[in-house]
């Protein structure tokens, strides 16, 4: 799931040749209007919140731990706090 900003010819390529779906709304002025799920693409804003709220804790948004396994547990802690909150 992606915005128009990224709607381009290679990344729909090179997401097809993963065998990923695309769900990118075509832009306005693209002359093959791609077709997208709708329902799929208005549950991105789940995703945009979650990444907001993540954002949030300095020590993520920054990356501040260079330790794969501590910016992991740092990002578990911060989603079990949000969570539970």
């Amino acid at each position: 799931m992606a915005d128009k900003g990224y709607d381009s010819q290679p990344l729909r390529d090179w997401l097809a040749a993963r065998g990923t779906k695309a769900v990118i709304p075509p832009r306005r002025n693209r002359k093959v209007q791609h077709h997208y799920d709708k329902a799929i693409y208005k549950q991105r804003n789940i995703n945009e919140r979650m990444f907001c709220r993540l954002k949030d804790w300095r020590r993520i948004a920054t990356r501040f731990d260079r330790n794969v396994k501590t910016f992991m547990g740092a990002i578990a802690l911060a989603a079990a706090v949000i969570w539970w909150l």
